[in-house]
């Protein structure tokens, strides 16, 4: 019985797996063929980018050219996105890819001769606009994946979602959008998106590489706002007041205990950051009041409370002790981004198999975040890095993602397309009936 049961399970699995195999060498001819046009495209998004739910001009471009692959196209998704829908000639599990459309307000510094000379405003200010994170990039290379999926989809067994996503970065106070928004207005409906797969360019990871991890990947984000209410006074008598620019400074201080000494940092790392303060305006006047803003980064749902409950703690009380009022907020909240330890189990072989084993490896948490997390609080995904950086380069000297200085090589562009492809076509493969 068992040799029976072997023989029906290899006349099965024989013929799938060769059929894969097959349709990967196809996968590697036709990307190494679309080099030119990725790159070519990647520059025309880099140097016309756009901030986010502003991205008229590139989800224009892009629902065009799904359209001319004969998808079903939806647009105006949260705003700006865009949605392909591949149905493939054979019965199958949904797979949903995923790419952002957003630039920065950044201003271009890098030499390049494609690099961003747009100007726009944002949360009132003039700005520079730049794709210095790499979704310029991300665009191109999932429209080359629409194409080869497209042109062998008489053999795949399944439906591809296609998501072009804005404002991943993002938005002023009193908008919407981004991952959150696509999902309330169900882009993972219609049909029911089984998993998601996304990646990211990082130009401090040597190109030709891959890297990913399993669980909490990137961080979960809070921001805070505190305002603190002294009492004003002249600056040669602070007796007379409640300084809280002095009360401001200890609850800084005292914010960094949560990290130090709340936080068992050989489990999981966290952040607690003050990025703005803003309180008064001449050097002899005590102010009335001091606000600050900041962000907690976390990995666990845990920690993530913990580290809510003693800012708001230690902002109140420290306040308190120096006979002032302070009062703390809650602002965006973004989910960890979180890997599923069975999918990524399941589908790591893939990308060892298209970048080469040497060339994966175990991704450290990483303290940024990505709005990716929204669509894995729905369904699976799996969430990889991308290297970015020229052979010969320094990862402590090669400028980061949303720097004006960000520059990734063109070079590698190809291999994220083959391992989205390769994640679908096994994924497919593994999960047909």
């Amino acid at each position: 019985m068992k040799k029976l049961c072997l023989l029906i399970f290899c006349a099965f699995s024989i013929p799938a797996f060769a059929q894969t195999n097959s349709l990967k060498s196809e996968v590697i001819r036709k990307a190494d063929s679309l080099q030119n046009q990725i790159i070519t495209w990647r520059r025309d998004f880099h140097e016309h980018p756009e901030l986010g739910n502003h991205e008229v001009r590139t989800s224009g471009i892009i629902a065009k050219y799904l359209q001319s692959l004969g998808l079903e196209v939806k647009t105006g998704i949260a705003t700006t996105g865009v949605v392909g829908i591949l149905k493939c000639g054979h019965p199958g599990p949904v797979v949903a890819l995923r790419s952002e459309m957003d630039a920065l307000p950044v201003t271009e510094r890098t030499p390049v001769p494609f690099a961003s000379k747009v100007k726009s405003t944002y949360m009132g200010q003039p700005v520079g606009v730049m794709h210095a994170c790499g979704h310029d990039s991300h665009m191109a290379m999932l429209m080359a994946v629409a194409e080869i999926l497209t042109s062998m989809k008489s053999e795949l067994h399944g439906t591809v979602k296609f998501i072009f996503q804005p404002a991943e970065e993002g938005l002023p106070p009193g908008e919407v959008g981004g991952a959150e928004e696509m999902v309330k207005e169900g882009v993972l409906e219609n049909p029911k998106v089984d998993v998601i797969f996304g990646q990211h360019i990082i130009s401090y990871i040597p190109t030709g590489t891959i890297a990913y991890r399993s669980g909490g990947t990137m961080a979960g984000v809070n921001g805070f706002h505190i305002v603190i209410k002294g009492k004003s006074s002249h600056g040669a008598m602070p007796w007379m007041g409640v300084d809280p620019i002095v009360i401001s400074a200890q609850i800084i201080n005292n914010l960094q205990t949560i990290v130090s000494r709340d936080i068992n940092i050989t489990e999981n790392p966290a952040v607690v950051t003050i990025g703005a303060i803003r309180g008064g305006n001449r050097g002899n006047i005590i102010p009335d009041s001091v606000e600050m803003d900041g962000t907690l980064r976390s990995f666990t749902d845990a920690d993530k409370k913990m580290l809510w409950d003693k800012v708001n703690e230690i902002a109140t009380k420290t306040a308190e002790m120096q006979g002032a009022a302070a009062k703390v907020t809650l602002g965006n909240d973004y989910p960890v981004t979180y890997n599923n330890p069975e999918l990524t189990a399941k589908m790591a072989p893939t990308l060892q198999q298209t970048a080469g084993a040497a060339n994966v490896s175990i991704s450290p948490p990483v303290t940024g975040a990505e709005d990716f997390s929204f669509y894995q609080q729905k369904v699976p995904g799996l969430f990889f890095f991308l290297g970015g950086m020229p052979k010969g380069g320094d990862p402590k000297t090669t400028p980061a993602n949303h720097s004006p200085d960000f520059f990734i090589d063109e070079s590698g562009f190809t291999l994220g397309v083959k391992a989205l492809c390769n994640l679908t076509l096994d994924y497919m493969a593994a999960n047909s009936k």
